[in-house]
């Protein structure tokens, strides 16, 4: 990825814009499927838009900002920016921290590029080809994998949403020998996987593309797997032209048979 460093300065920008909100009075409103939205998402929107059709003018945008004509014609995009300009809405009319920016490159329904961005404590994930990385602010790089497979008397180390558990969730925690759970919000759960802080993330409960697409990147650029619940097959993207929910899914470093064959 040639532009990393614009992409970056791009990703810090948007969330300079949310932090300004942030510590500000604002007000927060309803979507028509009733998810909270609040001008910090529509600032970091139009920041990283202009920010993206500036650097790469040839490929085409999809947020989940975007207008509806947008989002309706996607379908026959084989290479496209898919972006959350803010994930973790929730978490941040919470101001709890635990909000990020994402952009992340699509290309034939495989996220090839992903970026993260965490305004609150000014953390940079990103991943490609190239390996996967973490930096914060004003210091170095540093490279980041996955951890391995728990050892028989290890914790299975078990990260899930701070707004989205699910009594399916807690019915997955239950069959690893021992467990313990870390609850997050936002894409940092992905974040966690991919830096080797938590072995496994079941998703049993709805997402957006745009929610996990720049996670899925850095987690395969560091070593893991985004897989299908129900198969076990990689997750991939634009490929259903009425819905952008994800099916269920399990981020991990490898399939493992205490759950994958539960």
């Amino acid at each position: 990825m040639s532009n990393i460093d614009a992409l970056k300065a791009l990703a810090v920008k948007a969330g300079g814009a949310i932090m300004s909100i942030y510590q500000s009075d604002f007000s927060v409103t309803d979507k028509p499927d009733l998810s909270p939205v609040t001008e910090a998402d529509i600032a970091a929107h139009n920041i990283i838009v202009k920010g993206l059709s500036l650097l790469t003018p040839d490929i085409p945008i999809l947020s989940e900002e975007s207008a509806d004509d947008i989002k309706n014609s996607r379908v026959g995009w084989n290479t496209f920016w898919l972006v959350d300009p803010l994930d973790g809405t929730k978490e941040f009319i919470k101001r709890n921290g635990e909000f990020t920016v994402n952009i992340a490159l699509i290309k034939d329904g495989v996220p090839v590029f992903g970026l993260i961005y965490v305004p609150v404590s000014q953390i940079l994930y990103w991943g490609s080809e190239e390996g996967a990385f973490k930096q914060t602010l004003g210091s170095g790089v540093e490279s980041i994998k996955v951890a391995g497979l728990p050892s028989m008397h290890e914790k299975w180390r078990v990260v899930g949403s701070r707004s989205h558990q699910s009594p399916e969730f807690e019915q997955f925690v239950s069959r690893l020998p021992q467990a313990e759970t870390i609850s997050i919000g936002s894409s940092l759960k992905l974040c966690l996987i991919a830096e080797g802080m938590a072995d496994i993330y079941p998703r049993l409960t709805p997402t957006s593309e745009w929610d996990i697409a720049a996670g899925h990147a850095i987690v395969n650029a560091a070593g893991g797997q985004v897989l299908l619940l129900s198969s076990l097959a990689p997750l991939v993207y634009n490929t259903n032209s009425d819905s952008l929910i994800n099916p269920d899914f399990i981020a991990c470093a490898e399939t493992c048979s205490i759950w994958s064959h539960s």
